[in-house]
């Protein structure tokens, strides 16, 4: 199973610390009494053991630039949100992506998405905005969906240069950095790439072949 999301505003409820997801669920217009928010805090972590579990989820997240600029729960909250994000993005079959303001206008601007991918292959979407929510399974919409997903994924930071990001933002030094052009973006992304392919040549066994002077 494999979920891709894109988060406009808060991070996704999978990566929450306890603290952050107590103040997202604090607020709201449905919340009517202290213990329902406790059922839905429980219900919340609840559901994060599955990124432990054997038959874990590989997780694409990509979360809006606004995601880490709002200090939801206060400074301490939110930085130790940040550092969970960190630790999130070190672990197997965890990819945390940011999306920088500089992108400018998008397909899902408004709302959040998520693209979960069955055990059987199929794809269902669902989108989702502050009081509704809404699941898609007809097959064209979900492909467009989908679609839209995966140019998110291509316009985000480079997964490395997400996690800088977040750092930075988390040690408060966000006002001296610098977001990365597009074309410094393209060139780490495909330093990337070529260090995967060799990682993944000697992980096999494989070794890469030396080039033999010309004659």
């Amino acid at each position: 199973m494999a979920i891709g999301q894109y988060v406009a505003h808060v991070v996704p409820g999978l990566l929450q610390t306890e603290e952050y997801a107590r103040a997202v669920l604090s607020v709201g217009v449905t919340l009517s009494s202290e213990l329902q928010l406790e059922e839905r805090l429980s219900a919340r972590t609840g559901r994060q053991t599955r990124l432990s579990s054997d038959d874990r989820p590989v997780l694409r997240v990509v979360l809006d630039e606004a995601v880490l600029r709002r200090p939801v729960g206060g400074p301490a909250v939110m930085r130790a949100q940040l550092k969970r994000l960190l630790d999130a993005a070190s672990e197997r079959d965890i990819t945390v992506q940011v999306l920088p303001f500089d992108q400018g206008e998008h397909d899902v601007m408004g709302g959040s998405l998520t693209i979960l991918t069955l055990p059987d292959g199929s794809d269902v979407a669902y989108t989702e905005g502050a009081h509704y929510g809404q699941l898609i399974e007809e097959t064209d919409e979900v492909r467009t969906f989908a679609l839209a997903y995966h140019q998110l994924t291509a316009a985000a930071l480079p997964p490395l240069m997400s996690l800088e990001m977040i750092g930075s933002v988390m040690e408060e030094n966000h006002r001296g950095a610098k977001v990365p052009s597009r074309s410094e973006r393209r060139r780490v992304a495909q330093e990337q790439l070529q260090q995967s392919g060799r990682r993944g040549l000697r992980g096999s066994g494989g070794r890469i072949p030396r080039r033999r002077p010309r004659p």
